[in-house]
């Protein structure tokens, strides 16, 4: 798909960093390789101010309202989005973009549908999503779901404190914590990181399932310490992380998201297939643990159990 195929581009959690700048790139394209805009996220004044500085910078968009840690949220949002599809108010949907994440302070922490609240909404709510929009997309498509080197806990990681997967069957994965003591930061940051590998075996085994012409990436926007996601973080590390943010040469928003934004639409990006892993601006190859085809086809099984009892 080259930038002349620009048609519509789906993307979560467009009202805070990452995604507020991803959309706003988009937004800002020239005009002939400018998308139009589905900017689903949590309703409200940050999804209507994005929306409306997307606009000023040319772009056609609809905000779609949905709390991603309500599934009946997201296929509303879904229904949403095709209706628009269907009915020509925006163009063919060529990319979508599973930005949107969260990392709970507590896994005891429960989203509307009972799963542990990290895992449901930075993995369960887009592998709904997907579900149900796969279908609407026309190829040449892509679907660009967000990665961390959080999986491995690579050095900047560890900096951090932040710990690496501990993979376990994702139904249990998707079992909140008990027990009247709330669980450390270790706990949260594992939870976190076992949503990302998730989001790695996912996007192998999405590839094998999607219609010739779509394919599926994962990009990962950097290092960011000091963005909102790290507010489940202990007070000292959110401030070290806010310091460290202002190193030169450490990813923010404003630099990773036009590069997300190029994975998403650019012909230099085209190729990318089978859940490739982008970091920033080069593709990286993925640890051995991230490549499992037992624990992807078990994840994709365990997802289907998981999405239809949600629907009760």
């Amino acid at each position: 798909m080259s930038t002349t195929e620009t048609g519509t581009v789906l993307i979560t959690g467009p009202t805070r960093g990452l995604g507020r700048a991803t959309a706003l790139a988009l937004g800002a394209r020239p005009d002939g390789e400018r998308p139009d805009l589905l900017l689903v996220g949590r309703p409200g004044t940050a999804l209507d101010d994005v929306a409306r500085q997307a606009r000023a910078r040319g772009a056609r968009v609809h905000t779609i309202g949905c709390d991603l840690s309500r599934l009946a949220d997201v296929r509303a949002a879904a229904t949403a989005a095709r209706d628009l599809l269907d009915a020509g108010a925006v163009r063919p949907l060529h990319a979508l973009i599973a930005n949107a994440g969260a990392m709970s302070a507590d896994t005891r922490q429960s989203s509307a549908d009972g799963y542990e609240l990290t895992f449901a909404v930075g993995y369960l709510a887009h592998a709904q999503l997907i579900a149900e929009l796969r279908d609407s997309l026309t190829a040449p498509a892509r679907i660009v779901l967000l990665g961390s080197n959080t999986y491995h806990a690579n050095v900047y990681r560890r900096l951090m404190g932040v710990p690496a997967a501990d993979w376990r069957d994702p139904l249990d994965l998707a079992r909140p914590a008990t027990g009247e003591k709330k669980p450390g930061f270790k706990a949260t940051g594992v939870a976190y990181s076992n949503a990302k590998l998730a989001i790695l075996y996912y996007a192998h085994e999405l590839q094998r399932h999607l219609a010739p012409g779509v394919n599926v990436a994962v990009f990962e926007p950097g290092w960011m310490p000091g963005t909102g996601l790290g507010r489940g973080m202990p007070a000292a590390a959110q401030a070290m992380g806010r310091g460290l943010g202002r190193l030169p040469g450490v990813a923010t928003p404003e630099r990773s998201g036009p590069a997300l934004a190029s994975v998403a639409l650019d012909g230099k990006w085209a190729h990318l297939r089978d859940g490739a892993f982008v970091v920033r601006d080069k593709v990286i190859e993925v640890q051995p643990v991230a490549q499992d085809r037992k624990r992807e086809e078990r994840l994709w099984e365990a997802t289907a159990q998981l999405l239809d009892k949600a629907r009760g």
